[in-house]
C-alpha cells in the first residue's frame, strides 16, 4: 500500500472507532437509533479527533502507538470536557468507560496493523 494513503486510512479508522464507541453506548444505555441522535452524541469526541489529528506527532507515524495514545488522550479529553460543557454533566463512571473503551479501539486497531506489517515484512525477506 502506498504510504501516502496512511494517513487518510488511519483518520478513517479513528472516526470508525468513535462512532462505534458512541454507537454502542447508546445501544447500552437505550439512545435512540437515529442517525441525528448518534452525530449529537459522537460530536463532541469528533471534535476532539479532529483537534488532536493537527498535531505533528500524529501526522508523522498516525498508525503508530505513540500516535494513538496522543489520539487517544486528546479525543477522551476534548470530548469529554465539551460533553460536560454542553450538558452540565459527567460522571466518573462515563469518563473512564470512555477512556478505556476509546483506547481499545484506537490502539487495538493500530496495535493490529503493527502486527500485519511485520508479519508481511517477514514474509518478503
Amino acid at each position: 500500500m502506498p504510504r501516502s494513503r496512511i494517513p487518510a486510512l488511519a483518520l478513517a479508522a479513528d472516526v470508525v472507532a468513535v462512532v462505534v464507541f458512541v454507537a454502542v453506548g447508546r445501544i447500552n444505555h437505550a439512545g435512540s437509533a437515529d442517525l441525528l441522535g448518534l452525530l449529537g452524541t459522537a460530536a463532541p469526541f469528533l471534535a476532539g479527533l479532529a483537534a488532536v489529528w493537527s498535531a505533528p506527532i500524529v501526522r508523522v507515524d498516525p498508525a503508530g502507538l505513540r500516535a494513538g495514545a496522543v489520539v487517544v488522550a486528546g479525543t477522551a479529553g476534548v470530548g469529554l470536557v465539551l460533553r460536560l460543557a454542553f450538558t452540565g454533566d459527567l460522571p466518573p463512571t462515563f469518563a473512564a468507560v470512555t477512556a478505556v473503551s476509546l483506547a481499545v479501539l484506537m490502539l487495538g486497531w493500530r496495535a493490529l496493523s503493527l502486527v500485519v506489517a511485520r508479519r508481511a515484512a517477514h514474509r518478503v525477506t
